[in-house]
């Protein structure tokens, strides 16, 4: 698999996306933002940080960077994209993903582990994961309260596309909400940063199996 992390003005956790690909073998590169071609690439990762300060709203300003319209011609089609924590805001922004990220029910910065529960294991994201499986991910943002209308809600619910939920929900996100996926599964976003836990040396490695479960998905699919 050949994977581009996109690396915009702000992004911080840029090479931690791309260590913990090379760890599984990925042939994963850092793509500025000011790039407008992805051809090659069969996944795409917008990672973590604050993209252009946030000084307008979390990804706002990101989703008009040069890169954004080849990722949307990639998600169109049906390469893998996926979105953490600042990514997940961005692929809001973009349209490529329904809701939006809000300021923490509790207003701050919430730096912290959180207990995620797979809310469908039957995923490109989760399928090493066992169903009554818990996990303990990283989480570091201020802007992680997911919202979106009971009408979408409810079609998230029913297409099955929420991928991960919060056990204890640490931002007021609507039904729990960590982690969702558009219809056709391709496209993803998550709050938390598994690539945080795939390291021993972190004493956690409960992210091991996301990224597990995105190359047996590939593979799968080849």
């Amino acid at each position: 698999m050949k994977a581009a992390v996109i690396s915009f003005p702000g992004s911080n956790c840029d090479f931690d996306m791309l260590y913990a690909l090379q760890d599984f073998g990925v042939d994963a590169q850092i793509i500025s933002a000011k790039k407008n071609d992805l051809t090659g690439f069969d996944a795409i990762f917008l990672p973590g940080g604050f993209s252009y300060g946030d000084y307008l709203r979390t990804g706002a300003i990101a989703r008009f960077s040069p890169i954004m319209s080849a990722v949307t011609q990639a998600a169109n089609a049906g390469k893998l994209i996926v979105g953490v924590c600042n990514g997940f805001q961005i692929l809001t922004e973009a349209g490529l993903l329904p809701g939006q990220l809000l300021m923490n029910a509790t207003p701050g910065f919430i730096c912290d582990e959180v207990e995620l529960e797979i809310a469908n294991p039957n995923t490109t994201y989760t399928n090493a994961y066992d169903n009554d499986d818990t996990i303990l991910i990283p989480i570091a943002h201020g802007e992680g309260n997911y919202f979106a209308d009971e009408t979408t809600l409810d079609k998230l619910e029913e297409n099955h596309q929420i991928v991960f939920r919060y056990v204890d929900n640490p931002n007021g996100s609507a039904h729990d909400i960590a982690g969702i996926m558009n219809e056709k599964g391709n496209v993803f976003g998550m709050m938390p940063h598994p690539e945080r836990a795939v390291d021993q040396v972190t004493g956690n490695i409960d992210g091991q199996k996301f990224f597990k479960s995105i190359l047996s998905g590939i593979l799968t699919k080849a």
